[in-house]
């Protein structure tokens, strides 16, 4: 949805959106991943000139959550939606898999036949994603939001995940 409309001219559907983000977020440890991507991206994005004053403001007041500040980047690129949606899903699954070949004991033909499972599938996740509506979207992952609440107590980690 933040993408869809091509920037950030509906404020109160962003600012909806941006929230929902956030709450979904059900660890302090993935929240401020999410913030601190999002400033991250905003400001990389602010370096680049490519964005008006406007949205880093704007983006700025909502919380800059990876995906509201992505879905920034993505609207400036003019690029058809499905492309941007399926850019992304593979750059997650390449991010899984290089953090899989760094903490598992994993070759790297091993990473390769992985991320190729895991892009065949790319396609049909971005047209189910582009089908769901407010109404459909929803965040289910109870493991990870135990293990997110175990991780960010742990004495030492080698990345924030």
């Amino acid at each position: 949805d933040l993408v869809r409309s091509r920037g950030l001219g509906d404020v109160y559907k962003r600012q909806e959106l941006s929230q929902w983000v956030h709450v979904t977020r059900e660890t302090a440890e993935l929240r401020l991943q999410s913030e601190q991507m999002g400033r991250s991206m905003l400001e990389w994005l602010r370096n680049q000139n490519t964005v008006e004053a406007e949205s880093v403001a704007l983006c700025n007041a909502l919380i800059p959550t990876y995906p509201l500040t992505f879905a920034l980047a993505l609207s400036l690129t003019g690029a058809p939606i499905e492309q941007c949606l399926q850019s992304y899903a593979f750059g997650w699954a390449e991010n899984m898999v290089q953090a899989a070949l760094k903490s598992v004991p994993l070759g790297q033909n091993s990473g390769q036949r992985i991320l190729l499972a895991m892009s065949q599938n790319i396609s049909q996740a971005v047209s189910h994603a582009l089908a769901t509506t407010d109404e459909t979207r929803q965040v289910f992952s109870p493991m990870l939001a135990i293990l997110s609440a175990q991780h960010e107590t742990q004495y030492s980690r080698l990345f924030r995940s």
